[in-house]
């Protein structure tokens, strides 16, 4: 039989790919998920696990509070810039494999999630995503269970999203996916048979980033302009900004571009607003967008 320190280490990698999934989506960031789980590896081979029942469920409480440190703490660092790499020499993960966990969990909820303040990300991805129960996300967060429903509870409602009345919605949000579709896959072509030819893109000085916002008009330079965001766009989904059809990019478990798009009578793009600051994004409510 076992001894506890090797029944805790091989219950830890027989869990192991939960743990990350859990990690994951409190973080929205692969690399980030590895170090909470190396972190919470060695919190708990330092721990005393004897009376320990349910090793699964405490691993797991062990990975959520060293996740929820990690999301308080990010308050407290400065932003990398928008195209600025990792400050150490230590290789990420692979980025194929991020894209790749992006899509399965959908790169509008980990947008969203990453809008969401520590507490109700906690409670909404451990209760909703991994069936939680709110007594134990209660205790991680020195909270009542009732509270802690109500973290829960706004976070879903986030997540659901409540877009403002209007009729035109659905037909908006298919030129917003096609618009994504073409970018993503470089077609040159459709995105161009999506722009009204008066079309004009604004974006700020820091998408680029340059001095001054920038304006671009026309229906060529604007697709160009798009097909140059190729890379972005794989980490790119539909949200609503402000109840209206948009686009959001979140790298790196942050949100750091959005699109907001106005429309012609006949559903043609007519103007793109392409914000990067922070300050502004900061003013900006992004929720989720039902099927």
């Amino acid at each position: 039989m076992l001894g506890r320190p090797e029944a805790l280490a091989e219950r830890f990698e027989r869990d192991r790919p939960r743990l990350r999934a859990v990690a994951y989506r409190i973080l929205g960031s692969l690399s980030e998920a590895d170090d909470a789980l190396q972190d919470a590896w060695l919190r708990a081979d330092r721990a005393d696990t004897s009376e320990v029942e349910n090793l699964s469920g405490w691993l797991t409480t062990v990975v959520a509070r060293v996740c929820l440190n990690m999301l308080r703490a990010r308050d407290t660092r400065r932003e990398q810039p928008l195209d600025e790499g990792p400050r150490t020499g230590v290789p990420g993960p692979d980025p194929a494999e991020e894209v790749q966990l992006a899509d399965e969990v959908g790169f509008a909820l980990l947008i969203v999630l990453d809008t969401l303040g520590p507490a109700e990300r906690l409670a909404f991805v451990l209760h909703d995503m991994f069936d939680v129960p709110f007594d134990d996300i209660a205790a991680m967060l020195d909270k009542t269970p009732a509270a802690t429903r109500q973290l829960a509870s706004r976070a879903r409602r986030r997540v659901r999203g409540v877009p403002a009345p209007d009729a035109d919605l659905p037909r908006r949000r298919r030129a917003v996916d096609a618009y994504l579709a073409a970018t993503r896959g470089g077609d040159f072509d459709a995105l161009v048979s999506l722009l009204h030819p008066d079309v004009v893109l604004r974006a700020d000085a820091a998408v680029v980033p340059t001095p001054e916002p920038v304006a671009v008009t026309g229906v060529e330079q604007v697709a160009r302009g798009a097909m140059a965001s190729m890379a972005r766009a794989r980490l790119t989904g539909v949200v609503l900004v402000d109840g209206r059809v948009g686009l959001a990019m979140a790298e790196n478990g942050r949100l750091r571009v959005v699109l907001r798009f106005t429309f012609a009578d006949d559903g043609l793009i007519t103007g793109i607003d392409v914000i990067a600051e922070p300050d502004r994004l900061g003013e900006l409510r992004i929720s989720g967008i039902g099927a």
